[in-house]
């Protein structure tokens, strides 16, 4: 059984995959300072409810775009769990080209969301992520990491508004009943959660200019499901998108 963990700025998922197939996943907030020793005590209680004996974990994958949280685990893996640790980097074999500039400045999490998406449908292809950023990750059909575009995210800009303007609450993130607001909640709704769709719709309609009219669109991420109404350009939402890519670049790095 493999554990995958993907560290956030927001939330810590964990999945645990048994002969290729998501047994369960867990997401916890990766604002809470732990140690050690509670990580170890919430991976064991989540494995527990699930009936699931945490000594049958043979592998680990972690993405971790938090690097305190990146040291844990491996102390974690040194101390409680003594299995083959594999960290996602540009460095590992991954099935895929990075070609970015700078190939270690790409995120474990968009690293993930790649080789999943590309292996699933192939390129060219744009996934869009809907996380603290809304980020953009570009792959073409030779398994190439082109590039991306990295936006505000949703929730943070709804943070923003409320802490930088006194009399801007902070506001569920879902479409009001219409567009033109009649009260301050509705006209921020209205803002972000069109506001954010038009965006995404106007940046993927540039990508296919630079790329193929062919290029394929798809979406992860918390909102991904909440927006895709108002999405016409994204075929689907693939929810456990990072945590597939984890254990796939683990099968390609396994002892």
């Amino acid at each position: 059984m493999i554990l995958v963990i993907d560290v956030g700025n927001t939330h810590i998922t964990l999945g645990l995959y048994e002969e290729g197939r998501l047994k369960e996943h867990w997401r916890l907030s990766s604002k809470i300072a732990r140690t050690e020793d509670e990580f170890w005590i919430f991976i064991r209680t989540l494995c527990e409810g699930a009936q699931i004996d945490a000594r049958a974990i043979t592998g680990i994958a972690l993405g971790s775009v938090v690097p305190s949280d990146t040291t844990l685990v491996r102390r974690l893996v040194e101390s409680r769990l003594p299995v083959h640790l594999v960290e996602v980097t540009s460095e590992i074999e991954l099935g895929i080209t990075i070609c970015y500039e700078n190939p270690s400045a790409v995120g474990a999490d968009r690293i993930c969301n790649a080789v999943a998406g590309f292996n699933k449908y192939g390129g060219p292809l744009v996934i869009v992520d809907f996380g603290t950023a809304t980020t953009f990750d570009i792959i073409s059909d030779k398994a190439e990491y082109l590039g991306g575009i990295i936006a505000p995210g949703l929730e943070s800009a709804v943070s923003s508004l409320h802490r930088f303007a006194a009399k801007l609450p902070e506001v569920d993130l879902r479409f009001p009943p219409s567009l033109v607001g009649t009260n301050t909640e509705m006209s921020m709704q209205a803002g972000l959660m069109y506001g954010g769709a038009e965006m995404v719709e106007g940046l993927i309609r540039r990508v296919k200019k630079e790329l193929s009219d062919k290029t394929r669109v798809i979406a992860t991420g918390g909102l991904a499901s909440v927006l895709l109404p108002e999405l016409p350009s994204v075929e689907s939402v693939e929810a456990r998108l990072t945590l597939d890519g984890l254990y796939q670049i683990y099968m390609l790095n396994q002892p």
